[in-house]
Parts: C-alpha cells; structure tokens; sequence
C-alpha cells in the first residue's frame, strides 16, 4: 500500500468505522426486515452501475472513431471491473449484471421489485435522472443518489474514482460480512440468491476489484496532494453519504415493526 492510501485510509477511518458498526446490520430480524432492506438497497446496486460506467466513459474511448484515451493501466483496470459487474454469472453460471442478479434475487425474496424497474424503464424511455429521483419516496434515499449522480456529473476522474473505491468497493466486503453472519442465524436464512449475491460481492470486491480499485485511484491521482486531498473529501463524503442511506432503511424498518404490532 503507498503512502497516499495509507494517509486517505487513516482519514476517512472514524466515519468508515461508524458505518462499518451501523445498528442496520444487526436489525434485520426476520423475513419481511429483509424485504424493506432490499428494496432500498437496490437503488444503490442500481446507481452504482453509473458510477462504474462513468469512470469508463471517462477512462477509455467508448465512441466512435476509435482513438486510445488515457493510459493503458487505467483503461486496463476499469475496464477488467466492468466485465465483472455487467457479465458476471449468477449460482447456476448463467451471465448477467449484478444488478440483474439482485433483481432476481428480490424475486426470490418476495421484496417489491415494481419501484426500481419503473425507474428504469423511465430513465431507458429518456427521462432525466434528476427528475426521477426527486419522486422517490425518503429524503435519505434521494439524498444517496443525489451525491451519486451530482458526483457523476462533476466528472473529476479522480473524485469519481475515490468515490467508487472507497464509497463502494473497498467498502462493500466489510458490510456485508455483518450481514451474512446474521442471515444464517434467523428466518431470513432460506434467502439463498442474495446470500449467493452477498458472498459474491464479498470475494470479488474484497479482491480482485478492490485492488483494481486502488491501483485505480494511485494512477489518477498520482503525486499531486490536490488530487488526493479532493479524494479523500469525496470519499468521506461518499461514506457519510450511505451512513445517511442506513439511516433510512433502519427507520423504515422500525416503522414496519410498529405498524406490525398495533
């Protein structure tokens, strides 16, 4: 690990802590927990698609005619993480997206799967992002995708890139530990596709792409302290950004249990 990461790491530690301990992890209980969980979770699997597709156009040529862009590391690297997130494969082998294989994995779960297709068939059909997201029900759900998608539209490569690695990424694995353990412990455990899901994420990111991730980030911020000074903000601000998210989904959560026993 450089230096650089090191010193970004160590400042974004107390806010990525307290999201690492968020009380959201252990207050999935039961089956119909998991359903709420789901259904705004999806957004982010969704929204973190552009992201990654946003570094893409950005890093390589995605137009034509055809000329190289940027250098051949960062294309290399963006470009391997792609692969793996549009064309995985599901618990059978079949191909698709992660967001595919959550899509199924809803299904399965019986969570409302109506909401996020909506939303893109709407944003397929040509209507604007922005506008789709100020209809979406919670002000902390708007909230995350609203950082997502302003920090889209910034297009600083390496914000973006801090954003996706250590907003996503190098983050994911450690989340969805806590989650796992407790789905084997309860009735949520018949969970199959999104326990399959969960572990995928959790050996994919916490490997190959989360070191793909970082290399990224060395190379496009290199030696300049601007860079990795606007890095590490975003990044906290990425964090701060799903604490805000957690926050959210616990209190949807405990609206439901109420209203359950009224």
């Amino acid at each position: 690990m450089s230096i650089h990461i090191h010193t970004l790491k160590e400042a974004i530690s107390p806010v990525r802590d307290r999201l690492i301990n968020h009380p959201i992890y252990h207050s999935i209980r039961s089956a119909s927990d998991l359903r709420i969980f789901m259904e705004h979770h999806v957004y982010a699997v969704w929204d973190f698609m552009s992201l990654l597709k946003a570094l893409q156009q950005g890093l390589t040529c995605v137009k034509l005619p055809w000329v190289p862009v940027g250098s051949a590391n960062t294309r290399y690297l963006i470009n391997e993480i792609v692969t793996g997130e549009e064309s995985d494969v599901d618990d059978t082998g079949r191909r698709m997206s992660h967001f595919e294989l959550y899509l199924e994995a809803m299904r399965e779960a019986g969570a409302d799967e109506r909401p996020i297709r909506e939303l893109v068939e709407s944003v397929s059909s040509g209507v604007p992002v922005k506008a789709l997201i100020d209809k979406i029900p919670g002000r902390e759900l708007r909230h995350f995708l609203s950082f997502t998608f302003d920090t889209i539209a910034g297009g600083d490569l390496p914000v973006l890139a801090a954003v996706f690695t250590f907003g996503r990424e190098d983050l994911i694995p450690d989340m969805f530990l806590r989650i796992v353990g407790d789905l084997a412990k309860g009735d949520v455990a018949s969970f199959g596709l999104f326990t399959y899901y969960l572990e995928r994420h959790i050996e994919v990111d916490g490997g190959h792409h989360g070191e793909l991730a970082l290399a990224m980030v060395e190379e496009l911020c290199g030696e300049d302290p601007v860079k990795w000074e606007k890095a590490t903000r975003f990044a906290i601000a990425a964090l701060e950004s799903r604490m805000v998210l957690w926050d959210g989904v616990l209190a949807a959560i405990a609206d439901a249990n109420r209203r359950e026993e009224e």
